[in-house]
C-alpha cells in the first residue's frame, strides 16, 4: 500500500480529530472559571454568544472547504489567499505559537491535577512539575516522529475514552440537581463581583475561545480526508456534540453548590465539584479522565502545530527547512521547533502567578488574528461572488455566516483587553524574523510587498515594545 493511501482519514477519524482537539484541559476548568465571573444567567448569555459565533465560524470553515478545495492547509492558507503574504504569515505564526502555548497549558493542568494528590507538584509550576513535564514533552515528541497515522489512531481511541468521565460527571450532577440552589445562584449568588452583566459575559469570552479551539482540526487535516465533503461534516458534528458537553459542565455545578464555593475551588474544578458531591472517589475518577483527555489533546495539538508550520514552509512562507519530512512522512523539523518552543514556555511558568490561566488566555488571544482573517476571507469571497457560479442559491446563507463570524471575532479582540493584546504583540513582533528569513532564502526584493504590510509590522513592533516595557515596570503582570 502506498504512503498516500495509508494517510487517508475517514469521517469518523476526522470527527474524532475535532472532538479530540476541542475536549482538552479547558472543559475541566469551566466550573470555577464561570463561577468566578458570573452566574447561570450570565453563563447562558455567554454560551449563546460563544456558541453562535463559533457556529458561524465553523460554517465559514465548511463552505470554504467546499468552495476552495485547493487551499488544503486550513487556517493559514485562507489568510494568505485573501490578504497577502505577510498577513498570511502572521496567521500561520499566531496559530502555531497559540498551539504551542496551549500545549503548555495542558502540562500545567496535568501537574496541577497531580498536585491534589502529590503536593510536590503544587499548582503545576514547581521545579519538579517542570522537570516531569519536560520528560513528557520529549516522550510524545519521539512517539509522533514514528508516524501521523499511528498518532491519529491513538487520538481516536483516547477521544472515546475521555468522554466517559465527562458524561458521568453530567449524569451524577443531574441526579444531585437542587432546584432551589440553582435559583439562588441564578443571578450570581453571594460574593459575586460587582460587575455589569456585559462585563461578566466579557470576562468569560477568552475561556470560551479556548474551549472551542480545535473546531478547525478537520480543516487543518483536510488533505488527509478520504472525501473532501467529510471536512465540513466532521467540523459540524464535533462542534454540536462538544458544545452540549461544555454548556452542561459549566451550568450543572450551580445546582449542587453555592457560586462562591465553586469560584474558590482549585483547578481542575470539575474534579473538586464531583468530590464535594460524591466524596473523594469523584476527584480521582475525574482526575484520571482529565489526564487521559489532556494527553490526548496534547497529541492532537502537537500534530496540528507541526502541520501548520510545515505547510507554511512548503508554501515558502516559513524557512524551507521546517517543511522537511522524515521517512514516516512526519514534518520532523517543524515538530522539533514546536517542542523546543513548548519546552521554553514550560520553563517560563515557574515565574507565573497563575500559570494555567495565563497560558489559557494567551492561547486564546493568539488565535484571534487567524480566526478573524478566516472570517474576513469568507466574507470577501461572498462579496465578490467568487465560486458562486455553482450553487448561487447558497450565497445569501453564506453571507450571513461570514458577516456574523467577522463581527464575533472583532468582539473577541475587544473582549481580550489591552493586556493580552500587548502580550501577543511581544510574540508577533520578534516572530517576523522567520518571515524575513524565508524571504531572504527566496532572494525576494524588499522586506514587504505592500505599504499596508509596513503598517501592520509597525503596529506589531510598537505593541511589542510597549508590552515588554509593561512587563519590566510591573504594569503588566503574569
Amino acid at each position: 500500500m502506498s504512503s498516500g493511501s495509508v494517510q487517508k482519514l475517514s469521517l469518523f477519524a476526522l470527527t474524532a480529530m475535532v472532538v479530540g482537539s476541542m475536549v482538552g484541559s479547558g472543559i475541566f476548568s469551566l466550573p470555577r472559571t464561570f463561577a468566578g465571573a458570573t452566574g447561570p444567567f450570565g453563563a447562558l448569555i455567554a454560551w449563546t454568544i460563544a456558541a453562535g459565533g463559533m457556529y458561524m465560524l465553523a460554517r465559514v470553515f465548511q463552505f470554504l472547504a467546499e468552495r476552495k478545495p485547493d487551499l488544503d492547509a486550513g487556517v493559514y492558507a485562507y489568510a494568505k489567499e485573501g490578504f497577502g503574504d505577510y498577513p498570511g504569515f502572521l496567521s500561520a505564526f499566531g496559530y502555531w505559537i497559540g498551539s504551542c502555548i496551549g500545549n503548555v497549558s495542558y502540562w500545567v493542568l496535568i501537574k496541577s491535577t497531580l498536585g491534589a494528590f502529590f503536593p510536590v507538584f503544587g499548582d503545576g509550576n514547581t521545579v519538579i512539575a517542570i522537570l516531569v513535564a519536560s520528560v513528557g514533552i520529549w516522550l510524545f515528541h519521539f512517539m509522533i516522529l514514528r508516524g501521523i497515522q499511528q498518532a491519529a489512531f491513538i487520538n481516536m481511541v483516547v477521544t472515546i475514552a475521555k468522554i466517559v468521565p465527562i458524561l458521568a460527571f453530567i449524569l451524577i450532577l443531574f441526579v444531585a440537581f437542587k432546584a432551589d440552589m440553582f435559583r439562588a445562584n441564578f443571578w450570581g449568588g453571594e460574593g459575586m463581583p460587582e460587575l455589569s452583566l456585559f462585563e461578566q459575559v466579557r470576562a468569560t469570552m477568552l475561556v470560551t475561545v479556548f474551549v472551542f479551539l480545535g473546531i478547525e482540526g478537520a480543516s487543518v487535516y483536510s488533505r488527509y480526508a478520504k472525501e473532501r465533503r467529510h471536512v465540513g461534516i466532521a467540523t459540524i458534528l464535533g462542534f454540536v456534540g462538544v458544545t452540549a458537553l461544555m454548556v452542561l459542565v459549566s451550568l450543572l455545578p450551580y445546582a449542587v453548590l453555592p457560586q462562591a464555593e465553586i469560584a474558590g475551588m482549585r483547578q481542575p474544578s470539575m474534579a473538586t465539584v464531583l468530590e464535594a458531591v460524591v466524596g473523594p472517589w469523584g476527584a480521582v475518577f475525574v482526575s484520571v479522565g482529565l489526564l487521559v483527555s489532556v494527553l490526548g489533546a496534547y497529541l492532537a495539538w502537537s500534530l496540528i502545530a507541526a502541520e501548520v508550520l510545515s505547510i507554511a514552509a512548503k508554501t515558502r512562507d516559513m524557512p524551507r527547512r521546517f517543511g522537511t519530512e522524515n521517512e514516516n512522512k512526519v514534518p520532523a523539523a517543524a515538530l522539533w521547533l514546536t517542542n523546543i518552543v513548548v519546552q521554553l514556555f514550560v520553563i517560563s511558568t515557574y515565574w507565573s502567578q497563575d500559570a494555567f490561566s495565563l497560558m489559557l488566555n494567551l492561547t486564546s488571544v493568539m488565535s484571534l488574528v487567524p480566526f478573524f482573517l478566516v472570517a474576513a476571507f469568507g466574507f470577501m469571497l461572498v462579496q465578490r461572488r467568487e465560486t458562486y457560479d455553482t450553487r448561487p442559491s447558497e450565497r445569501n446563507r453564506d453571507y450571513v455566516f461570514a458577516f456574523i463570524a467577522v463581527v464575533y471575532t472583532l468582539f473577541l479582540v475587544y473582549a481580550a483587553g489591552a493586556k493580552f493584546l500587548l502580550l501577543s504583540a511581544i510574540l508577533y513582533g520578534p516572530g517576523t524574523v522567520l518571515y524575513f528569513w524565508a524571504r531572504r532564502e527566496q532572494s525576494r526584493s524588499g522586506l514587504f510587498d505592500r505599504p499596508v504590510d509596513w503598517i501592520i509590522f509597525g503596529a506589531a513592533a510598537v505593541g511589542c515594545i510597549v508590552g515588554i516595557h509593561g512587563l519590566v515596570t510591573g504594569y503588566i503582570t503574569i
